[in-house]
């Protein structure tokens, strides 16, 4: 079967047809009780993507796949008496080896990680949790990664260590090369009023002595002349970054939410989302998410899952 007609997000036609040539990632998929997650999970079934393990109330998932005219027959179906259940079964699953990745269904993301983050049976690694978007904005040359807009609230220089990190081990599992880091800030100037330009000077000089690793950084950068090169040379910014970044650092979640969705909905950018650090990646998906948006957050999974099989991250296992 062929990858759908996405034109007019061809970084997404390329993921899905890379990830479409790795084995099929053993996906369990948390509590999918709607058409949405339902066909989310065998639409990437359908493409190779991925082999979905459905996990939650039987009786539900069955009544949603008849009212929506889908067929579960050939997929395994785990019980699980509601969606908590389901997601510490489906925690328990990855900790056996059983599954290669979770994926949200119709569950509350706090749910889901809650179960993820406990320290005595979670997915827990040493590494700090954290979210990316794969933004595939229409017009842009590269896909943009942006990190963290899901998970981290008003996270610390320490947790931003964590959280570019992932963010750096995405990108080259992605096989982003360079990568090239913008951290954000409201400007490209480092003042003690505004300390997101503390924070990003600071993650600069740890990328310059080796305690971030596999990428360039520069910061702060305010988007503007880390994504357009023009901007940058009028503001008289010399970086190997400025204009070119393809990793995008915002300061906290209220930026990061704000920047993805403004892309999504003003510049129709589709947004896979998926989170990092654990011992396997999740695949957060949103109820306004389009079809090749959740496919690519299969292929995001499949491609981060390989990587680690390769040894060539650590930002999952």
């Amino acid at each position: 079967m062929s990858t759908p007609s996405t034109s007019v997000h061809p970084h997404y036609d390329r993921l899905i047809d890379t990830a479409r040539k790795l084995p099929p990632l053993r996906v369990a998929v948390v509590h999918p009780t709607n058409e949405v997650s339902l066909n989310a999970a065998l639409e990437s079934a359908r493409l190779g993507l991925i082999t979905p393990i459905l996990v939650g109330p039987r009786g539900k998932i069955e009544a949603a796949a008849r009212q929506s005219g889908i067929d579960l027959s050939g997929i395994t179906l785990i019980d699980a008496p509601h969606s908590h259940g389901a997601a510490e079964a489906a925690v328990a699953m990855a900790l056996k080896g059983e599954v290669d990745a979770l994926m949200k269904g119709s569950l509350h993301t706090d749910e889901l990680m809650g179960a993820v983050v406990r320290r005595d049976g979670g997915l827990r690694t040493s590494r700090r949790i954290s979210h990316c978007f794969v933004m595939d904005v229409p017009g842009h040359e590269q896909p943009l990664i942006i990190s963290d807009a899901a998970i981290n609230i008003a996270p610390t220089l320490e947790e931003k260590v964590d959280i570019v990190q992932n963010a750096i081990d995405l990108a080259q599992a992605l096989q982003m090369s360079p990568v090239l880091v913008a951290v954000l800030s409201a400007m490209e100037t480092v003042s003690s009023k505004v300390p997101s330009t503390l924070d990003a000077a600071a993650l600069c000089k740890m990328a310059d002595r080796g305690q971030i690793t596999g990428a360039v950084l520069d910061g702060p950068l305010a988007m503007d002349n880390a994504i357009d090169a023009e901007a940058a040379h009028i503001k008289g910014i010399v970086s190997p970054v400025a204009g070119r970044a393809n990793v995008l650092i915002v300061p906290d979640l209220d930026a990061g939410n704000m920047l993805a969705k403004s892309l999504s909905f003003l510049a129709r950018a589709y947004a896979a989302g998926v989170v990092l650090g654990a011992k396997v990646p999740i695949i957060l998906t949103s109820r306004a998410d389009s079809e090749p948006a959740r496919l690519a957050s299969c292929a995001v999974a499949s491609m981060l899952a390989e990587a680690a099989r390769q040894g060539r991250t650590k930002a999952v296992g």
